[in-house]
């Protein structure tokens, strides 16, 4: 399971130019769900992104995690992040798990995420969306469970 999540003043999805989700000061969470992931990726995944360190303290220092700021979660499934483009120009998508299955570990993280945060979005799984953010630092960072602490590749 891969995670891109960027540190934000705002961030809303759109459906056809309807706002299906969006929250004002926190995190968007682009999730990608791939072949092999179970509910242990997810879990360790939300825990390290809701606990991060990365909201400024008094100082200016990256001392706060989202829980401590009370930051909302916007959370967007993006299959596009396990795209494969060693061979050739077009990505290959060939890792991604099936759509009814990353639905269900999608929806776990989102679980996992309302338990604890006051203000979650999500976008719509497998909709076309559009995606606007204000992005603040900007501070962008990738997390994969399969590299960052799960130790399985």
């Amino acid at each position: 399971m891969k995670v891109l999540i960027q540190r934000v003043d705002s961030g809303e999805v759109s459906i056809q130019g309807e706002i299906v989700g969006s929250i004002a000061t926190g995190l968007v969470v682009f999730l990608g769900i791939e072949e092999g992931d179970g509910r242990a990726d997810g879990d360790y995944l939300y825990n390290k992104v809701s606990r991060l360190r990365i909201f400024e303290d008094a100082d200016g220092k990256m001392n706060h995690s989202l829980l401590d700021t009370g930051g909302g979660m916007l959370i967007v499934s993006q299959f596009t992040l396990l795209a494969d483009c060693r061979k050739g120009r077009r990505p290959s998508f060939t890792r991604a798990l099936e759509p009814a299955k990353a639905e269900v570990l999608y929806e776990h993280f989102v679980a996992a995420a309302r338990k604890e945060i006051t203000s979650v979005a999500t976008g719509v799984f497998q909709a076309h969306m559009q995606i606007a953010l204000v992005n603040n630092g900007p501070v962008t960072i990738f997390l994969d469970s399969r590299i960052t602490g799960r130790g399985r590749g």
